[in-house]
């Protein structure tokens, strides 16, 4: 395969220029994606329903289409899973990205159609080799493997032609030969549904691949990182794989985990993060250590802006593209060829520029914590978790925060349960610096902060290791895209995991 590299480096500069013109045009393509997207589906039951084949400018989609929540589609995606077609998209849909659904037991189902493979999510992986390439011409990245650390899928009860799963488990099944090529482990072991004997599985077979690429959610590639140490006997990655290059993250903030891979790895690889959700292929850094990632704005998907004050209003405003500004928390609604239709996902987002349209992720409408007015929301949680622990030399694996509400005795608090990978000396030093980094973040926590008239010093409990994954598998949700909301308005899981130390 050294052969490949060269080849698939020309191939990508070729490919650049597409890139170059729809990032140069975002907003006419962004008019372009809607028109198509309305005139494919005018003649489904929601276009019907909503008159699609009237809707000339987008001023008339938003006045005619009412946001939509999961519950508002569910009872169209249970037709669909029943076989049903022709109701949200044109085209049939005999595939469900099953979503993690981390804070409930019920599970959302994601349809995917072909045109939501074709062109999104594979257009969006091609898109981001095809800039890694424009960076490094030179990159040996596909003279290798590629490590993709995914889910797992199984046939629906329904119907056998219907299949539901993880999203990167139904991405690998429908990839081309070239991509089953390319990547490790096969099938038969990428699909495993039972997490702990995926790991082992995982680690056996591909310590002694040539792994030059890995792609995963940071927790779970860090344990079979680990796993794969212990089964070579070495001290680092490069020891194993010296021809690692590049680690792909997305679905949490790589911030906290960022030392933690630099050690083990123990040699220089490039980190790009991409935003991959059931729901589409939204963006992708441009370049290693940029800041945010290059909204994708002809890939099938149309976007709106919803300031998150408008969250709960009867009739909630949203902007396009040509209104946003940087640094303001916006909730991402969009409209795709699966068939969502001015769809809530729930994550919210900032615009890092707007020359060319960088976003990044600052966390989900329903994962933050606001019960004093702080308006504490992921992005700065993470970056406060990141600056306490490298102020105290200490290394941590994975956090979640809820408040503490007054009492007779007492005025607020939030309570941090951390699981350290190396805890450190005086855990009251890292509180404060946690306190600290949080006040220089967010001046709503800091007013709140001072002189602790609404809010006294942080609760951090040190857990012990594993404890959040005993959590995750007492839910059924160990493994794949599975992960420990980082911060909630309501204390139930966190009394949950309490129980469990």
């Amino acid at each position: 395969m050294k052969l490949l590299s060269p080849t698939i480096s020309r191939l990508a500069r070729m490919r650049f220029w597409r890139i170059k013109n729809w990032s140069n045009h975002p907003v006419a393509s962004q008019r372009e994606v809607l028109q198509e997207l309305v005139t494919a589906a005018q003649y489904t039951e929601f276009g019907k329903k909503y008159h699609f084949s009237r809707l000339f400018t987008i001023k008339d989609f938003k006045r005619n289409i009412p946001i939509q929540e999961y519950e508002d589609i569910k009872p169209y995606i249970e037709r669909m899973m029943n076989g049903e077609e022709n109701i949200l998209w044109n085209t049939p849909v005999n595939w469900f990205a099953k979503s993690s659904g981390t804070t409930s037991a019920k599970s959302k189902f994601i349809p995917i159609s072909e045109e939501s493979l074709k062109d999104n999510h594979f257009k969006g992986s091609k898109d981001v080799l095809t800039t890694y390439y424009e960076n490094f011409p030179s990159s040996d990245l596909l003279t290798g493997k590629a490590l993709v650390i995914g889910g797992s899928h199984q046939l629906s009860k329904i119907d056998d032609d219907i299949q539901f799963g993880d999203l990167s488990a139904i991405l690998m099944q429908n990839s081309p030969f070239w991509g089953q090529w390319l990547r490790t482990p096969e099938l038969s072991i990428a699909l495993l549904d039972e997490w702990e004997n995926k790991i082992e599985k995982l680690a056996q077979k591909t310590a002694e691949e040539n792994v030059t690429s890995i792609a995963g959610v940071p927790t779970w590639t860090l344990l079979l990182l680990k796993r794969i140490l212990e089964i070579k006997g070495k001290e680092t990655i490069k020891e194993v794989w010296p021809n690692l290059e590049l680690y792909i993250n997305g679905g949490v903030s790589f911030v906290p985990y960022r030392e933690q891979f630099e050690k083990i790895i123990g040699g220089k690889v490039n980190y790009l993060e991409i935003y991959n959700a059931s729901e589409g292929f939204f963006a992708g850094q441009q370049k290693p250590d940029e800041d945010g990632m290059l909204l994708f704005t002809e890939h099938g998907i149309f976007y709106e802006f919803m300031p998150v004050e408008e969250y709960g209003k009867p009739n909630p405003q949203t902007i396009g593209l040509k209104n946003v500004i940087t640094g303001k928390n916006y909730a991402l609604v969009i409209s795709t060829t699966g068939g969502l239709w001015r769809y809530l996902i729930g994550d919210t987002i900032q615009f890092t520029s707007i020359n060319p349209y960088k976003i990044k992720v600052t966390g989900r409408l329903k994962h933050y914590m606001n019960a004093f007015g702080e308006e504490v929301i992921v992005d700065n949680s993470d970056k406060a978790i990141a600056i306490a622990a490298e102020k105290t030399n200490s290394v941590v694996n994975d956090y979640t925060a809820a408040p503490v509400y007054f009492c007779a005795n007492n005025n607020g608090a939030h309570e941090w349960l951390v699981e350290f990978d190396k805890e450190p000396t005086n855990l009251h030093q890292f509180t404060v610096e946690l306190d600290m980094a949080l006040k220089n973040s967010n001046s709503d926590y800091e007013a709140k902060r001072h002189k602790d008239i609404a809010l006294r010093l942080p609760i951090v409990h040190a857990l012990r290791k594993g404890i959040f994954t005993q959590w995750l598998r007492s839910k059924g949700k160990l493994g794949g895209q599975h992960k420990i909301p980082r911060l909630s308005n309501e204390r139930v899981m966190l009394e949950e995991i309490l129980l469990l130390r």
